[in-house]
């Protein structure tokens, strides 16, 4: 659908009540949640809007980055339900799909009726840290524009985030490679510089505001962002966390059936989060 100026690939899958967006990670595209979605249970209650982000899949990749800054995006998201017709919605973000996710909680929190968070961070709090990430995004997009969308996979695939991928069956990563082939350099070099970690504003003193329940998760073998859930959690009043075993950063991808059973239990109020 054309959505400001910009082509979005918006697919839905299923017709239930229940409305639930999902927004992947970088250089996946919204065909990254196939494998959770049968996890779900009741998956008759749901009607799942897939979305490929600005720079990712199908959808278009603009040529300058500041078309993909974080408040843009939002604008895009809220136009995408408008069009829809769509007023309550749950949110399923994927690390900078959690990202983008927890923003648009942020900014339309009359719209978002759940959240879940998996692998994401609500940004940098120290200037100093959103500085030097900017400048190690910016060096990665010059590979991507240099180097091309296959040399940067390849090295994509071997960083340590996903070391635990290498004991997914080969049918299952070899599936994933070919979806990351499957974005331009333009839109993953400059989908870094506009919605890198380094450029977003940071979203930590808007944790205490959050009044939608958030379902919080990260791989046991993913200890960067178990400590950043388990921050998060203690500064969102109605939130959990659940640390997944044998999983490391891409839940949905190492543990799926597992996760969706939880994600699905959660968006269906059989249980409830909060402070203890």
């Amino acid at each position: 659908m054309e959505i400001n100026g910009v082509y979005y690939h918006v697919e839905k899958i299923g017709d239930g009540a229940h409305h639930v967006l999902m927004l992947h990670g970088f250089t996946g595209n919204g065909r990254s949640f196939e494998d959770v979605i049968e996890g779900f249970e009741n998956r008759e209650d749901y009607t799942f809007i897939l979305v490929d982000q600005l720079g990712h899949g199908k959808t278009d990749a603009p040529a300058h980055h500041e078309r993909y800054k974080m408040e843009k995006m939002l604008v895009d998201l809220k136009s995408i339900l408008d069009r829809l017709s769509i007023s309550s919605v749950s949110i399923y973000g994927y690390s900078m799909g959690g990202r983008v996710a927890l923003s648009f909680a942020v900014a339309y929190p009359e719209l978002v009726s759940k959240l879940v968070l998996e692998s994401a961070s609500p940004g940098l709090e120290k200037l100093e840290d959103r500085s030097a990430r900017k400048e190690a995004d910016e060096k990665l997009a010059e590979r991507i524009e240099k180097d091309g969308v296959k040399s940067f996979v390849d090295f994509w695939t071997d960083i340590p985030l996903f070391q635990s991928q290498k004991s997914l069956p080969a049918v299952k990563q070899e599936s994933i490679y070919k979806q990351r082939l499957n974005n331009s350099p333009v839109g993953l070099a400059n989908s870094l510089r506009g919605l890198g970690t380094g450029v977003q504003p940071s979203n930590w003193s808007y944790l205490d505001k959050i009044e939608c329940p958030v379902l919080l998760a990260a791989g046991e073998w993913d200890e960067k962002f178990v400590l950043i859930a388990q921050e998060m959690k203690k500064r969102i009043e109605k939130s959990g966390f659940f640390k997944i075993n044998s999983a490391g950063h891409a839940i949905h991808v190492e543990q799926p059936r597992k996760f969706g059973k939880i994600v699905s239990e959660f968006l269906s109020n059989l249980f409830m989060l909060g402070r203890k």
